[in-house]
């Protein structure tokens, strides 16, 4: 990657504030521009930028609040460049091309897994198939909620027993790569909302995440709880960051007790754990329990 006004880019948090940024066939110009995260495979980018600017990433619109903040992020395998450009309110364009740092995953084996679950039925599969369709249209709410740029915290306390990216394989056979963030706890165990947000889903019983629940935090970005035994809330609801909004279980395809927690940008894939460093943007911090546009 080339050397930039941005520094120590590659998978760094990275933090600019009225930058003097050169613009696209311009002289330089001074442009508000605060970038939050990990520029590694699974990281969430949470970015600030002056009032009326447009963010592109890869040429495609991000969707940017009234107070200019945006995000975006990088799957876990994801080793492209990208351009990151930013359109004045006078047309001028900054470009910044961003390189997901590679990472090693950790790779589980699990035997004794029942044959049933590692081969569905035809009925289990048409079951997987509606599961997949709610989680994905779930997933691809773009609400204007910006509760994603005030910080995310840990939905349980138990031991992690399970983290983004590891493999698992199956009485031999390597399936999916894992995408969440697993806690053990007794069944029952209180889940908090790791951040606040918008109740987008709720299913007691698909048939790989058993009890489902999705939250909505803005601009794409969800968060995804599986195996829950139950839930305190309902499709809808506005919940609170540290809200109790279910409980854990044991439900669907789960060798034992415990919270699946998972990040999405849509259907990006993003690490938990590098979620929980994101800091709260102080700045756009409600005064009020506004946090929409």
């Amino acid at each position: 990657m080339r050397k930039t006004t941005f520094n120590k880019l590659l998978g760094k948090t990275i933090v600019a504030s009225v930058l003097s940024l050169a613009f696209a066939g311009s002289v330089a110009a001074k442009v508000d521009l605060r970038l939050e995260g990990d520029i590694i495979q699974g990281g969430l980018i949470v970015g600030q930028t002056s009032e009326g600017n447009q963010v592109f990433i890869d040429n495609d619109p991000l969707k940017v609040s009234r107070h200019g903040l945006f995000a975006f992020g990088f799957s876990r395998d994801d080793s492209k460049t990208h351009e990151l450009k930013v359109v004045a309110a006078d047309g001028e364009e900054y470009k910044q091309y961003l390189t997901p740092k590679k990472r090693e995953y950790n790779i589980q084996k699990i035997e004794g897994i029942d044959k049933k679950i590692m081969e569905p039925s035809a009925d289990a599969l048409k079951r997987i198939k509606q599961d997949g369709i709610k989680i994905r249209a779930a997933r691809a709410i773009a609400s204007d909620n910006i509760d994603f740029a005030h910080g995310f915290k840990a939905p349980a306390t138990g031991q992690i027993t399970g983290v983004y990216g590891s493999q698992r394989i199956y009485n031999g056979v390597p399936k999916n790569p894992h995408y969440g963030l697993d806690y053990a706890g007794p069944k029952g165990t209180a889940v908090q909302a790791p951040a606040a947000g918008i109740v987008t889903l709720w299913v007691p019983d698909m048939f790989y995440s058993g009890g489902t629940l999705v939250i909505d935090h803005g601009h794409g970005i969800t968060s995804t709880f599986l195996h829950l035994s139950a839930s305190k809330v309902d499709i809808g609801d506005r919940v609170k960051q540290g809200q109790d909004v279910a409980e854990i279980g044991s439900t669907g395809r789960s060798t034992g007790p415990h919270l699946d927690w998972r990040v999405n940008w849509h259907n990006v894939r993003l690490d938990p754990a590098l979620a929980l460093k994101i800091p709260n943007f102080e700045t756009f911090k409600a005064k009020s329990e506004e946090t929409t546009e």
